[in-house]
């Protein structure tokens, strides 16, 4: 199986070397798709000067969002799997082995990475954002009618025909909800696995908000499991 990675990057100069060091040294990364979405720091010259032939930087003019990269990221994928990493280093990428797991056991079709179900080590910040994405959950779980502990999470693994057969119209982190809705009306098989969790502060550059939390519920409703795809 082949891994692609899609990385969505923002101002992240302070992190994007170390981040792609530590997901270009586990060994079924196939191809590294980064997006710089509209940087105005030195995140994009900072990949430019780290030559790996699995890199692909794709640069977007102005900053357009989590949602927007990925869409962008989509029709350039070559491997059998996609990996959705963020630039910062709030996620592992050592963890891939056990995000693949249930895939290449062919228990399923996507696999979601979750902060919450889990015995591994996570930082202790925000209450609100705890109580909002476990709320964000339940009221997918009650649209999707599957039952998932961490919606919002990062870390999702999904094979290369399922993902293709989305189509990406949140440009924001609306992506979240909207790709859980439209994979389940897929019938994707999900699997959920415990990852760690290094959480930013908003100081250290955390960048999603209250606005996108309304727009979450809003994507939810939108895109809840259904027959027809294309609506």
């Amino acid at each position: 199986m082949k891994l692609t990675v899609i990385m969505p990057a923002y101002n992240e100069e302070s992190s994007i070397s170390e981040i792609i060091q530590r997901v270009l040294i586990e060994p079924l990364v196939w191809q590294l798709i980064i997006v710089d979405d509209g940087s105005n720091d030195s995140t994009a010259q900072i990949i430019e000067t780290i030559s790996d032939p699995r890199i692909l930087l794709i640069q977007h003019p102005a900053n357009l969002g989590k949602g927007a990269a990925i869409r962008t990221a989509q029709s350039h994928v070559t491997g059998d799997l996609v990996l959705i990493q963020d630039a910062d280093l709030e996620y592992n990428p050592s963890e891939y082995n056990k995000l693949l797991e249930p895939i290449l056991r062919d228990y399923a079709d996507v696999v979601y990475g979750s902060r919450f179900q889990t015995g591994e080590m996570r930082r202790v910040l925000y209450f609100w954002h705890y109580v909002g994405n476990r709320f964000l959950t339940l009221l997918s779980n009650a649209f999707t009618n599957i039952n998932l502990s961490d919606m919002e999470t990062c870390y999702k693994v999904i094979r290369t025909e399922f993902f293709n057969r989305i189509q990406i119209q949140e440009s924001r982190f609306g992506i979240e909800p909207e790709i859980t809705g439209k994979l389940a009306s897929l019938g994707a098989r999900f699997y959920e696995v415990s990852i760690s969790y290094n959480g930013r502060t908003y100081e250290e550059g955390k960048k999603i908000g209250v606005r996108d939390g309304f727009r979450a519920i809003y994507c939810i409703v939108k895109y809840k499991k259904r027959r027809n795809l294309k609506t």
